[in-house]
């Protein structure tokens, strides 16, 4: 893979990669920035969630799971001095659907975060990762990944 980030203006960078879809990459107004683009932490945990929901998404699709709406929101802890490191994450899977398959909804979870998502099993090496699903708005508990 190769990934390529250029200069703009400022702070102001381009990323684009093999894909060839433009990323805005900026920093905030403090740091020099403009907030035209989002941060590279911020990539790192979208990167991480939307490798784990375009993976459940085809699971569930070849299960032939109907959702009306599907949410994955990453929550995660920096270290408090540079390089401030991610420390832990939480990934929250959010379904709706009119009906529910719970059996389903774990296995392909399980399949992403265990087996297809690179993403997840990178990062895990680096800080903990735990998950948890929501179905039609009921929470379910905390586990690690």
């Amino acid at each position: 893979m190769k990934i390529s980030v250029d200069w703009q203006d400022g702070m102001l960078l381009q990323a684009t990669g093999e894909s060839s879809f433009p990323v805005a990459i900026d920093s905030s107004p403090e740091f020099g920035g403009r907030n035209l683009g989002a941060r590279p932490m911020e990539l790192i945990l979208m990167g991480m969630a939307g490798c784990t929901a375009l993976d459940v998404l085809s699971i569930l699709g070849k299960m032939r799971v109907q959702l009306t709406a599907f949410t994955v929101d990453v929550e995660a802890e920096r270290a408090p001095t540079d390089p401030k490191v991610f420390t832990s994450s939480v990934l929250t899977y959010r379904f709706r659907m009119a009906e529910v398959n719970e059996e389903k909804i774990l296995r392909a979870i399980t399949l992403s975060l265990e087996k297809y998502c690179s993403a997840v099993n990178t990062l895990k090496t680096a800080m903990p990762v735990h998950w948890r699903m929501e179905i039609n708005g009921v929470p379910g508990e905390l586990k690690p990944v």
